[in-house]
């Protein structure tokens, strides 16, 4: 007699077998790498606002769970213990921010540790180790600044920085693979991110990177006396123009898209892409953010406003003094003192592929009181206030030269 096990059983059982080979396969890394006798950091650089995961490579056997420290610099007396000393905790990272605590912004999973949206601030040593401060495993992180950030458009003949020699070290950018095209089927964008490296005999030989005598310019290894000029060097952006053909099931059929260029021209709704799309109302004269689902600072992503495309080369932060929309470096779209004109339906792609719409809808809102907290407040203020010293410096200026020039007018008395 043969018996049937349910699908659910069957799915159960394909996990715990699935779960115990991770575990196997993570137990045999820790056989084959022996932890070191005097404790090394390895270098690791990032840019803002990325999410990185650091692998606890190697522990005693015995040890079923380890604990994350942090410090800012070796030896400190202060050390942030970043874990519940259970070494489970794991985070929803849809419900982090760019501004929340890195207590708020890390996850432990099969021994790793996994930081969310990293900032400057995030720099530093993370140890892995017992509650009892036993450390097996060390990493030199160094998270680069995204502001000033140095961008290059290739398409305008733009060049990326050049390497800084110095007697004793030289700066350079090390520079990641292009990204994939953020758009297909039209012409797209490209980037590349560079991030400051610095090479020196002097680097303190207690860091070790993937080439000798190489490290990121934040890193700890790096002596102070020359830490100032790799403070001066920013990591680098390059930009340039793309295009790649859509997959196949993805292209609208010819005589689709000749009937909705004909709705188009008729004035009824034209086509439009099939991807979830939500619907949002904002007041006038308020700040809006907008991220795309899923999307990461080092994935390729698009933005456009219907059927007008946002291109970087246009609408990436600091390209203009005075920009009201922008795309930061974090691939997020930023719409200042929304007005009614913004209203539409805003389309995310990403690693090239239309992923999500966003329907916004501009409404006018009610007086309320203002209070000296509000930002229009503030700003007014500030702008009443210059007015005031501008017109103040002016009438200064014209009494002092009537002054002047009376006196010099003056006969002599004899």
């Amino acid at each position: 007699m043969v018996m049937r096990l349910p699908a659910a059983a069957v799915l159960l059982c394909l996990v715990d077998v699935l779960h115990a080979f991770a575990i196997e396969e993570k137990g045999d890394v820790f056989k084959r790498m022996a932890c070191p006798a005097f404790l090394m950091f390895d270098n690791a650089a990032y840019l803002a606002d990325m999410t990185f995961e650091l692998p606890c490579n190697c522990k005693p056997e015995e040890v079923s769970s380890v604990i994350w420290y942090f410090q800012k610099n070796v030896g400190s007396h202060k050390t942030t213990v970043l874990t519940d000393f259970a070494g489970t905790v794991v985070v929803d990272s849809g419900h982090i921010h760019a501004g929340s605590d890195v207590l708020k912004r890390f996850s432990i999973r099969m021994f790793s540790l996994i930081v969310f949206r990293a900032q400057v601030t995030d720099s530093g040593h993370y140890l892995c180790g017992t509650k009892k401060g036993e450390f097996f495993y060390g990493y030199d992180v160094d998270v680069q600044p995204t502001k000033h950030i140095t961008v290059a458009f290739v398409d305008r003949g733009q060049h990326v920085q050049d390497d800084y020699t110095e007697k004793l070290f030289s700066l350079f950018t090390a520079f990641w693979d292009w990204t994939r095209c953020d758009r297909c089927g039209v012409r797209g964008e490209q980037r590349r991110i560079g991030l400051c490296y610095v090479q020196s005999a002097q680097l303190h030989p207690r860091y070790r990177a993937a080439m000798a005598n190489v490290t990121s310019c934040g890193s700890r290894a790096v002596p102070a006396h020359f830490q100032h000029p790799g403070r001066l060097r920013r990591p680098e952006v390059a930009i340039r123009s793309c295009l790649t053909p859509c997959p196949k099931e993805e292209v609208p059929e010819e005589g689709v898209q000749a009937i909705s260029n004909v709705i188009s021209k008729l004035g009824e709704k034209p086509w439009l892409p099939r991807v979830p799309t939500q619907f949002h109302k904002q007041p006038v004269g308020s700040g809006l953010i907008i991220a795309c689902p899923g999307a990461r600072p080092e994935h390729a992503v698009a933005w456009d406003k219907d059927s007008v495309r946002l291109y970087r080369s246009r609408y990436l932060v600091g390209v203009n003094k005075s920009m009201r929309v922008f795309i930061d470096h974090g691939n997020h779209l930023h719409i200042q003192w929304v007005q009614v004109s913004d209203g539409g339906t805003y389309f995310c792609w990403r690693e090239g592929k239309m992923v999500a719409g966003f329907r916004l809808s501009v409404m006018y809102q009610h007086r309320h009181r203002r209070t000296f907290n509000d930002p229009e407040t503030i700003y007014a203020a500030k702008a009443i206030g210059m007015s005031y010293v501008l017109i103040s410096i002016v009438f200064i200026v014209i009494h002092v030269c009537r002054c002047c020039r009376r006196v010099f007018r003056c006969p002599a008395r004899t």
